[in-house]
């Protein structure tokens, strides 16, 4: 059967929009979403993430500090703001003017759409949830009634009260928005621990509002740290050990002269709790354990030096950090401001990832996770060589690391990905890269499904990312269904029925290979606009 509908012209050109979709909130992973700096006389400023003047802005608004255990000021220039209750503890910037805030314009999408709006060239390497949320608007989402985003304060903990709060205020102006619709939730990296850091301090907020929970590309046991202007990466067991000793840049070669400095960025994230709860968990029972090893050149009693590989796993690794930023600093306003690695962060991280474990899924919530495989994803790190030995562990702070990686998205891997600790729905592998997985078509087909968004697709099979081909009494359902859709939805009239030789001889089979040809003409042009779905069993 081959059935051909031409459209009429359309009354207005406004997007289309599905009113029965459930909501979605879409929820970025670390260093995500836009961040404002308001100073002392209300002057805005974004500060995260920019281009021009992005090590100035970086190291004037956005350097903090953590320090849980007193609210006295460190020294004359440095304003620290701290509460004695622990889930209040915050990090907060050196500069005691500024206040950092996360923009709300366009029902939270702004702050994790594109990272920088002002670039004009290159904008797409900036971009974090925009092609998602484009494609969604195609689907028939619409913002501010069935599409918000949530963006938050990366440097802060993911259990930071004043985050879980805001959270769950959003959830409930979502529910709210749409009419009293229960919400689908995606995640994306470090956006699945503040979820799950928030479903296990508010179990019964979670379930009256939540339908539907995906996460996508989550370190739910730790990942790797590396970020590139490109991609925007996020951390885990190689990469954040690495950024602990020498930091993170976003650029290479000389174009790191227009941009933020490897060792200033190494400066904030000492101070971010959100990064120590990125750390490979000591608890998890890894199948491969991630690792730091340092050939380490070592004096014996007898005067005689010689060379090892030392091996430490997560629960052994404190004490290396410990040392290795022991005289670590950061000049600030001309005071010298002691940095070393924080083991009160350590400590409250390790909190978080009890609170992480006692996560339980409400019964009428469902739980879906995708996670990126096929790219080396460094696993572990090693540092020095047999050659060139480490004599004092702070060297360590101006070598570069080799990694050893597994399987992974390059940035998380999938053993870490795949460990939720839930009864999921489903779990899928799909080929990809960290951040790039967010622009993937397959992930976009699989959303679509789970969402039931868009046109009924009841044959696809997310797993394995075909569709499956229905009995020819199951086709003549759907091709009705589809002309009743089409009708409807987007203004197609029927023009031609035309029945393919040998059909009536299909009619008794078990299966049958059938399409569905949508066509549209335009006025003046003479050529058509096709569309074309086959289904296959």
């Amino acid at each position: 059967m081959f059935l051909k509908l031409i459209k009429r012209r359309a009354r207005n050109s406004a997007q289309f929009v599905d009113p029965d979709l459930d909501p979605v909130l879409l929820v970025p992973g670390v260093a995500g979403s836009v961040l404002h700096a308001v100073d002392e006389n209300g002057k805005v400023e974004r500060v995260w993430v920019r281009i021009l003047g992005a090590d100035y802005k970086l190291r004037t608004r956005l350097w903090s500090r953590f320090d849980p255990a007193s609210g006295d000021s460190i020294v004359a220039v440095v304003w620290i703001v701290v509460i004695q209750d622990e889930q209040c503890s915050k990090t907060v910037s050196l500069d005691p003017r500024t206040n950092v805030v996360v923009p709300e314009d366009r029902h939270g999408l702004f702050a994790i759409d594109v990272l920088d709006p002002d670039l004009i060239l290159g904008k797409e390497l900036l971009c974090y949830f925009h092609d998602m949320i484009v494609e969604m608007i195609k689907w028939g989402f619409e913002e501010g009634k069935t599409l918000f985003g949530f963006g938050y304060d990366f440097r802060q903990s993911n259990r930071l009260q004043d985050t879980m709060d805001r959270f769950a205020a959003k959830l409930e102006s979502v529910y709210t928005a749409s009419g009293g619709k229960k919400i689908n939730i995606i995640t994306h990296s470090m956006g699945g621990i503040l979820v799950k850091c928030f479903l296990s301090l508010h179990p019964d907020i979670f379930e009256k509002y939540v339908k539907n929970w995906i996460a996508i590309a989550a370190p739910f046991q730790g990942r790797d740290w590396f970020m590139k202007v490109k991609d925007l990466n996020e951390g885990a067991p190689g990469y954040i050990t690495s950024t602990f000793f020498n930091g993170m840049s976003f650029v290479e070669g000389w174009e790191q002269n227009f941009f933020i400095s490897k060792w200033n960025m190494h400066q904030l994230l000492i101070e971010c709790p959100s990064i120590y709860e990125l750390m490979a968990s000591p608890d998890f029972p890894w199948k491969n354990s991630p690792l730091l090893k340092i050939w380490r050149e070592k004096k014996e009693h007898d005067g005689e030096t010689n060379i090892l590989l030392e091996s430490y796993s997560p629960e052994e690794i404190l004490p290396i950090f410990k040392e290795a930023l022991s005289n670590n600093t950061v000049d600030y306003g001309g005071v010298n401001i002691p940095l070393p690695f924080n083991l009160e962060i350590v400590k409250w991280a390790a909190e978080t990832r009890k609170v992480m474990s006692s996560a339980v899924m409400p019964p009428g919530v469902k739980f879906y996770n995708i996670y990126g495989m096929g790219l080396e994803t460094p696993h572990s790190v090693c540092y020095g060589s047999e050659d060139s030995p480490v004599k004092d562990l702070q060297q360590i702070r101006d070598m570069l690391a080799d990694y050893i990686c597994l399987d992974g998205d390059g940035t998380v891997p999938i053993e870490s990905a795949q460990a939720d600790g839930f009864n999921a729905e489903a779990r899928i592998g799909v080929p990809g890269e960290h951040r790039g997985i967010l622009r993937e078509r397959h992930v976009f087909r699989i959303l679509k499904h789970w969402l039931n968004a868009g046109e009924p697709d009841p044959y696809y099979d997310p797993v394995y990312d075909f569709v499956i081909l229905p009995t020819s009494w199951e086709m003549e359902k759907y091709i009705e269904k589809c002309i009743q859709i089409a009708l409807e939805k987007d203004g197609w009239e029927i023009v031609s029925l035309e029945l393919n030789k040998g059909d009536n001889e299909m009619e008794n089979k078990e299966s049958v290979l059938k399409s569905l040809s949508a066509s549209m003409v335009a006025d003046s042009e003479p050529l058509q606009e096709q569309a074309h779905a086959t289904l296959v069993h």
